[in-house]
């Protein structure tokens, strides 16, 4: 009888539908995949002798390098090889390998960097482990192109799988972007991700836009070009003039950027992620229009093409290719700072793109004639959640554990231990930079004895440290005098056990005649043993140096 019930109750519910699919030869995989890569190269090989020589301005047509097949074989360029750290992460630790995975493994690679992804690196060597290597709290490059250019390999191995890419854009773009620096990626990575299934690139265009959230100011620049583009379909420069007015010119579109109108430098992940799209849109499919386009649009013009060609080879796959991108390719040459010669590089790509299909809900099966096809799911993209770089969530307070420690490269610094002995023993600096000559001047400012330190970074403030016990009775106080250069100012940062209890500007307008005195209560932390932390970080970039006349703990 209970059966009976059970099996009737089963038979009155609803059918749970698989959701549809779309078949991926593997044969076809392979040849769009191994074009993305070389569309990757030629891009950034072609504007290459570019990069960032036209800011706020199109570059004329007669400066356009001229092409040669060599130009492929782009083995040294970091627009390249860096995302080949995230490969290796995968294929090492598997698809779901962690953040923290993944920030320690960038942390260890030896490439000089800029921007987000040197602020992010020095933030993981600091300590600072994801997220919040990559938010604006510490790291004021958050909003730039770093993972925009990185970001390819997500939509390599996740054909047709929008919320894989958007999950590797939570885990690798945030070593070291937020917010629109992470949307950059996140829109790239999905428009080569529909780029196996798609011949016209505004289709691509479309799902990468899916991929992020709407309200987003990245979104709404792409929108912008598309609809400009809809406007003018003939005349790239008529939309290029709308995209420097609105988006780099005015301030109010670049409030979270390193560089602020009216620098006409703009490393903003938007605006060179909106040259991209009008290479891909005005190109018309043409491999020399779409290059020359983005190229053209300035800024960051070899990483712009190199997105744009990314999209569109894919889009063409590499049998397709003109003879002129393929025939030098040199496929046993190492990437620098890899295991990566191409062939390994596209068959790591291909392994990963079968487990990302199965880990899906997809599959894998063979067609009548005994070959391989990927059997991708169809579902709606999930982007991740909304965010503003210039009005950032808190801080998650993530830390690297001891272990992880040991994995890690220090991020080194100024030796400041005799000089802190003599002025404040107890304490230790950590990741103090080497501008400014800092150590213990016999005197500045009118003080004797006084303790220079200076940013590491303009991301990553100096550190001063020490484990105190505060009494149980009584009043206890941190006592400071701070200083600041005349030229310019910087943020003391206060903390006790990694929680902030004062943030303030030491300049002009609260150091009055050069000084500021400044007490701490400590009384909250009465019979505890208590971290403190005083943090010497940028405001500007600009003589960023702290002068410290006293530091001091004070039970009354």
């Amino acid at each position: 009888m209970i059966l009976s019930l059970a099996l009737a109750l089963l038979a009155a519910l609803p059918l749970q539908e698989a959701p549809a699919s779309r078949r991926l030869p593997l044969a076809t995989y392979r040849d769009r995949m191994v074009a993305g890569w070389i569309g990757q190269m030629v891009g950034v090989g072609w504007g290459g002798p570019t990069e960032f020589r036209w800011q706020g301005k199109i570059m004329p047509a007669e400066e356009m390098p001229a092409w040669t097949p060599e130009m492929v074989n782009q083995f040294a360029q970091d627009d390249i090889y860096v995302e080949m750290t995230f490969l290796r992460t995968l294929e090492e630790h598997g698809l779901d390998a962690t953040a923290r995975q993944a920030g320690i493994d960038f942390a260890a690679s030896e490439y000089p960097l800029w921007h987000a992804n040197r602020a992010g690196r020095d933030n993981l060597r600091a300590g600072i482990a994801p997220p919040d290597s990559g938010h604006p709290r510490f790291n004021r490059h958050a909003d730039d192109i770093d993972y925009q250019i990185e970001s390819d390999f997500a939509g390599l191995i996740a054909p047709g799988l929008p919320n894989t890419v958007i999950e590797l854009g939570e885990r690798f773009g945030r070593l070291m972007n937020y917010g629109d620096g992470l949307y950059a990626g996140q829109f790239v990575g999905g428009m080569v991700a529909e780029a196996f299934f798609a011949s016209d690139p505004a289709r691509t265009v479309t799902a990468g836009l899916e991929c992020i959230p709407a309200e987003s100011e990245y979104a709404a620049c792409i929108r912008d070009v598309v609809a400009w583009h809809a406007e003018t379909p003939e005349d790239w420069t008529a939309a290029w003039e709308r995209l420097e007015a609105k988006w780099s010119r005015d301030r109010a579109h670049r409030r979270a950027s390193c560089s602020p109108a009216p620098d006409p430098f703009n490393i903003d992940a938007k605006l060179n992620g909106a040259y991209a799209v009008l290479g891909l849109l005005y190109g018309e499919r043409d491999p020399e229009r779409t290059i020359a386009i983005a190229t053209r649009a300035g800024q960051d013009s070899d990483c712009n093409p190199s997105t744009a060609a990314g999209v569109l080879f894919t889009t063409i796959g590499s049998a397709a290719l003109p003879d002129r991108f393929t025939s030098a390719l040199d496929r046993h040459a190492k990437f620098s700072h890899t295991p990566y010669d191409f062939e390994r590089l596209t068959a790591v790509c291909e392994a990963l793109a079968r487990q990302a299909v199965v880990r899906a809900g997809g599959r894998i099966e063979r067609d009548d004639a005994g070959e391989e096809v990927l059997v991708i799911p169809i579902l709606p993209a999930r982007p991740s959640a909304l965010e503003r770089t210039w009005k950032p969530g808190p801080v998650a307070g993530a830390r690297f554990a001891a272990a992880e420690w040991e994995r890690i490269p220090p991020l080194g610094g100024v030796d400041l231990a005799a000089a802190i002995a003599r002025f404040a023993p107890d304490w230790e600096a950590l990741h103090c930079g080497p501008h400014e000559d800092p150590g213990l001047r016999e005197s500045w400012g009118g003080r004797a004895g006084v303790l220079v330190t200076h940013p590491w970074s303009d991301s990553l403030g100096c550190v001063l440290r020490r484990t105190a016990d505060v009494p149980a009775a009584g009043r206890t106080v941190l006592h400071l005098v701070a200083g600041h250069d005349p030229r310019g100012d910087w943020t003391l940062v206060i903390r006790a056990d990694g929680k902030e209890l004062r943030r303030l500007v030491v300049g002009p307008l609260a150091a009055t005649d050069g000084w500021l005195a400044l007490d701490v209560d400590l009384s909250p932390f009465a019979g505890q043993s208590v971290e403190l932390e005083l943090g010497n970080e940028a405001n500007g970039w600009s003589w960023e140096t702290g002068y410290w006349g006293e530091i001091a703990i004070v039970s009354r």
